[in-house]
């Protein structure tokens, strides 16, 4: 299973902008306001960066999609 999706949830939770993400991952993450997940990237690429990114977020709005087929 890789990673395909990551994205910003802020359903229960905002974004506080810590920063943490980007620190975690920057290849993934951006934080100019809000953290933004960058287009184009390959996520296998960067899988365990961004579960330490994930575990990181004291907000818990990083969320991820994983692939069925491998």
């Amino acid at each position: 299973m890789a990673i395909k999706k990551v994205w910003l949830d802020e359903s229960e939770n905002e974004c506080i902008s810590c920063g943490a993400c980007e620190v975690a991952c920057p290849e993934v993450f951006e934080v100019p306001d809000k953290m933004i997940v960058k287009s184009g990237v390959d996520f296998s690429q960067f899988e365990s960066e961004i579960l330490d990114a994930v575990d990181s977020c004291p907000s818990e709005v990083i969320k991820y999609e994983m692939t069925d087929d491998e």
